[in-house]
């Protein structure tokens, strides 16, 4: 069997979604009773890793925005961004199951799991191929109340007054803040030894870039004359 390296993007996508409706309909029923759900999502321009959102059905526009930052928000930041991580993501596991919830009792925006805890991924099964597999957990309430640069992101957010613009910018913002974190531990289970201030540094460098990217060019496609959610000072 095709690993997901060489099969195509909905191939792959099926092969997880086959997998999940395979299994034993009592763990099926028991998962959606529970509210359960699951959602992939990969990065447009890689062929791993995949990863496989594990969530609550109550937070399914939460998740829509996060799979957006994956395969969308990530394409349109620099290259530069994107080639720091090529060594990462191919070390990688080739799938990657994230726990998205609102917060963790120890208040982290997110972790590296040492060991899948996920039931439906805890075994290797021949319908994924044999693709390594590993877990991280994100607690995107958290994140999107975190200051990652307290100085630069309030500098960033004076551009933008009031308005749409002001929200378009937050939701942005926010996207950016997910992606910095999922690339974090996502470093942490390709590098486990890697020192935690190297991962830190590595992941606030792309937030900062990116941010400051979609700033200058949003900035630079509006008339400040026209669009008044702009300052006039910025």
């Amino acid at each position: 069997m095709n690993s997901f390296e060489e099969d195509s993007v909905p191939s792959a996508s099926r092969r997880i979604d086959r997998y999940l409706k395979s299994r034993a309909r009592r763990i099926r029923w028991s998962e959606w009773l529970s509210g359960k759900r699951y959602q992939t999502a990969r990065f447009a321009d890689r062929a791993r890793p995949w990863y496989v959102i594990a969530h609550s059905v109550r937070d399914a526009a939460k998740v829509r925005e996060f799979a957006f930052a994956i395969e969308q928000d990530w394409a349109g930041v620099s290259e530069r961004c994107r080639q720091a991580y090529d060594e990462i993501l191919i070390g990688a596991p080739g799938l990657i199951v994230v726990e998205y919830r609102r917060r963790n009792l120890c208040g982290c925006l997110g972790h590296r799991h040492v060991v899948v805890k996920e039931k439906a991924f805890t075994e290797p099964h021949e319908a994924l191929g044999g693709a390594s597999v590993g877990e991280l957990d994100i607690a995107f309430e958290r994140v999107e109340s975190w200051q990652a640069l307290p100085l630069s992101d309030t500098a960033l957010d004076t551009k933008f007054l009031e308005g749409s613009r002001l929200e378009e910018f937050r939701r942005q913002q926010f996207r950016l803040r997910l992606l910095s974190v999922l690339l974090h531990e996502t470093h942490h289970l390709a590098s486990p030894h890697e020192p935690e201030s190297a991962v830190r540094d590595k992941s606030l460098a792309f937030y900062r870039e990116a941010l400051a990217s979609y700033v200058e060019k949003t900035v630079g496609t509006l008339s400040l004359t026209i669009d008044r959610s702009f300052s006039r000072f910025g």
